[in-house]
């Protein structure tokens, strides 16, 4: 507690100060300006300052423009043990940098889904080892000249680091580098290896215990539980136990069920399994059902609220990003990006911000309110209902891969959506939902479905293939 304590004492950003805190064995630093790592190591210059018997808990990662093996050397002199390579891993596959991951137009096969396009792509493990192989070869070359025999030897040697005075470019000759390259006297330049730090979290204290018999025989069991917004990934560590012995099947529905009373941290629900429901009554932060992966989780607003849920916001941005599969129910307003990446969830909230249900690739998403602008960017599966009551949904919808629509009396689309709609009040007791049903008459003309155009080909040539 001494130590922490000094970590208030210095002269670091806050957010080293935090990681310190946070007693992990593993961190990552790297580079906290705008742009995919914008600065190489920008975060390493600060490792020295962490010698007072902090150093040795942690391990550091560093990453960000990593290619040679003399980027590896110059990271570890300044501190890092572990080294994240990303472009050029994906450049040994192939990659050519087109710069348009998003559009699904890869023209070498890496980031689409398209067929024909990922006929093209022809990135082999090899290629990778192959390439990391040139990259260790270096790193010993580097080592020999330096007189170590391993690269461990080599952290948090900054001492050994110097400025090339050569360099007279004007841009970079007023420079300071000294702070970089300051070594401190200390014993503990490097991770000891010797953290007794014990995992604890929400799950382990209140969770595992309690349903080890509903996980081991699949008894149904429900609880009570407060939750504070300190508790982060609240039913992760459950979700794993589950996954672990069931896999991606899960459990039977609702075997697991825990009702929540209080303030959801981050990542609450974050890749919650079939056969668990969250039941919260209050309201939670960001990414909500995280990687949702066959789980339920309702967010619904306290009893005694006398707020109007569906004019307020009740979780916070990025929900559901990247769901495969399960059920959210927000009885009130979401924030941005909601339901990224969903590639088979479904969801029921009652208002979002800009961004919804970007690059959505499967899944239905119900939207009983206005949403942000950028609405569908990127779109390519699954389907969303939106409810527009203003007439202009067209102009905060990206409708560059999507086709709106409207829902036709007694079609499917109409059934699907009454029947999300019954289940979103049947678990939140939405008052918007029950006037929208108690009205289906008026309400249906106002909603819009928004159909991506791909989908809406490849269902169609699947009821063709399958009328042949």
């Amino acid at each position: 507690e001494e130590i922490l304590d000094k970590v208030g004492n210095m002269p670091l950003p806050p957010y080293i100060k935090e990681k310190l805190k946070d007693k992990n064995r593993y961190q990552t630093v790297y580079a906290r300006t705008e742009g995919s790592s914008a600065a190489p190591t920008a975060g390493l210059h600060f490792t020295p300052e962490l010698l007072n018997k902090l150093r040795g808990r942690v391990r550091l990662q560093t990453d960000g423009q990593l290619k040679t093996g003399r980027d590896v050397i110059i990271a570890a002199l300044l501190g890092a043990e572990e080294f994240g390579f990303a472009t050029t891993v994906l450049a040994s596959l192939g990659c050519v940098m087109m710069r348009q991951c998003h559009s699904n137009t890869c023209p070498v096969g890496i980031a689409t889904q398209d067929k024909e396009l990922r006929k093209k792509f022809t990135g082999k493990v090899e290629y990778i080892e192959n390439f990391l192989m040139f990259v260790a070869e270096e790193v010993r070359e580097y080592l020999a000249a330096l007189g170590f025999r391993t690269l461990d030897e080599a952290v948090g040697r900054s001492d050994l680091l110097h400025m090339n005075k050569a360099i007279e470019f004007y841009k970079a000759k007023n420079f300071d580098f000294s702070k970089i390259l300051h070594t401190v006297s200390g014993k503990e330049i490097k991770y000891s290896g010797t953290s007794s730090y014990v995992l604890e979290n929400y799950d382990r204290e209140f969770l595992l215990a309690p349903f080890k018999e509903s996980i081991e025989t699949g008894k149904t069991k429900t609880i009570d539980l407060e939750i504070k917004n300190i508790n982060r990934t609240v039913g992760t560590e459950l979700s794993h136990n589950v996954a672990k012995k069931y896999g991606l099947k899960g459990l039977e529905n609702d075997t697991i069920n825990v009702n929540f009373r209080g303030c959801a941290g981050q990542s609450f629900g974050a890749f919650l399994s079939h056969g668990i429901t969250f039941n919260l009554e209050g309201e939670a932060n960001d990414f909500v059902g995280k990687g949702i992966s066959g789980g339920k989780i309702i967010v619904k607003p306290a009893k005694n609220a006398t707020f109007k849920a569906s004019e307020n916001v009740i979780a916070g941005n990025v929900i559901g990003y990247g769901g495969t599969s399960g059920k959210i129910f927000l009885n009130g307003q979401a924030g941005e990006r909601f339901a990224i990446r969903n590639s088979g969830f479904i969801s029921v909230v009652e208002g979002i911000g800009d961004h919804g249900c970007e690059y959505m690739t499967g899944g239905r998403v119900v939207i009983l309110g206005n949403t942000g602008v950028n609405f569908a960017a990127g779109m390519t599966g699954g389907i969303a209902y939106v409810l527009d009551m203003s007439n202009d949904f067209d102009l905060r919808c990206n409708t560059n891969s999507v086709d709106l629509e409207n829902i036709e009396p007694n079609s499917d689309d109409e059934k699907e959506l009454l029947s999300l709609l019954n289940e979103h009040i049947k678990y939140t007791d939405s008052p918007k939902a029950k006037e929208i049903t108690a009205d289906w008459e008026n309400y249906r003309d106002m909603f819009v479905k928004v159909f991506p155009v791909d989908y809406k080909k490849a269902l169609q040539s699947m009821k063709e293939n399958s009328s042949n």
